[in-house]
């Protein structure tokens, strides 16, 4: 992805109507997937995202997840300039945002500015088109139920794919009885269809200025809130003040904690796909957990 320089630079200036630079200034990510470049502008810099070529359509997917979040005005995230491939690169340029690390003001007013996203509701569970989670194809295609939406759209698929990626054995007859299961974790409770970042884990958040929050790599969709703010809690976490301001603006269901692991558990398996074995031992224990507290 480091030649064809000026394709880029003069398909990035068509799609964003800046004067833009013929190379980019300094490499700032390196991912399994994809490269992250600070690219000089007439205006400023650019934040640009390199892929393979194939990989525009997840690309695309971002773009308009992030489009969707900024049209509520709840959440700060980059502003999209445009998005496309040459023969050989796909190309997503963004905002560029000099983020830090947010402290604690920052991390409640996070907490205040996501529980106004999830008041922004659907009334159905899943989104416009299938997006992304990583490099995972994520089924977003609408239900009427979001434990029918839990089932069927995020943790079969996970389970099939670990399957296919040769984790049957230890973990196929188990994730079937656990989907016969997921409706025993639901007594008493119907999830609203909230619209939710998707994949907000800690380090796809960040601060600028003084305390206002940021949110990036989005894999939006209309689902359970409970699934977002488990999710806040795997790979790191966040601050306390982060969870007392989101509990303070909006109160969780009492039994929110005994649906934490079914929530965390897509994200594991999806880790175990992406990335290998190193992820079995935690998606079988979790399986196995909730097998045991549903009775199953």
């Amino acid at each position: 992805m480091s030649e064809g320089y000026a394709a880029l630079a003069g398909a990035i200036a068509e799609a964003s109507g800046l004067k833009v630079a013929a190379r980019p200034k300094e490499l700032v990510a390196r991912g399994s997937r994809d490269e992250a470049w600070r690219w000089p502008t007439g205006g400023g810099h650019l934040f640009v995202k390199l892929a393979p070529a194939p990989a525009l359509g997840r690309l695309e997917c971002e773009a308009a997840a992030l489009a969707t979040l900024a049209a509520t005005a709840q959440l700060r995230v980059p502003a999209v300039f445009g998005h496309g491939a040459t023969t050989t690169t796909a190309w997503l340029a963004l905002e560029w945002l000099d983020l830090k690390a947010p402290h604690a003001a920052a991390e409640a007013a996070l907490g205040e500015a996501l529980a106004l996203l999830h008041g922004c509701h659907a009334s159905h569970f899943g989104f416009a088109h299938d997006n992304y989670i990583g490099g995972t194809r994520q089924a977003n295609g609408w239900l009427e139920d979001g434990v029918d939406f839990l089932v069927r759209r995020r943790l079969a698929p996970q389970l099939s794919l670990a399957a296919a990626n040769g984790y049957g054995a230890p973990l196929e007859e188990r994730g079937r009885r656990l989907l016969e299961a997921v409706p025993a974790f639901y007594a008493g409770y119907r999830p609203a269809p909230s619209l939710l970042h998707g994949d907000l884990w800690a380090g796809n958040r960040g601060m600028v200025g003084d305390s206002t929050p940021v949110v990036f790599d989005p894999a939006a969709y209309y689902g359970d809130r409970e699934a977002e703010i488990a999710m806040t809690r795997l790979f790191g976490g966040f601050g306390a003040p982060f969870y007392a301001a989101y509990q303070a603006a909006a109160p969780l269901d009492p039994g929110a904690g005994s649906r934490e692991a079914l929530h965390s558990l897509y994200h594991v398996l999806n880790h175990l796909n992406l990335f290998g074995r190193n992820y079995l031992a935690q998606a079988r224990a979790l399986i196995d957990r909730l097998l045991a507290e549903s009775g199953h």
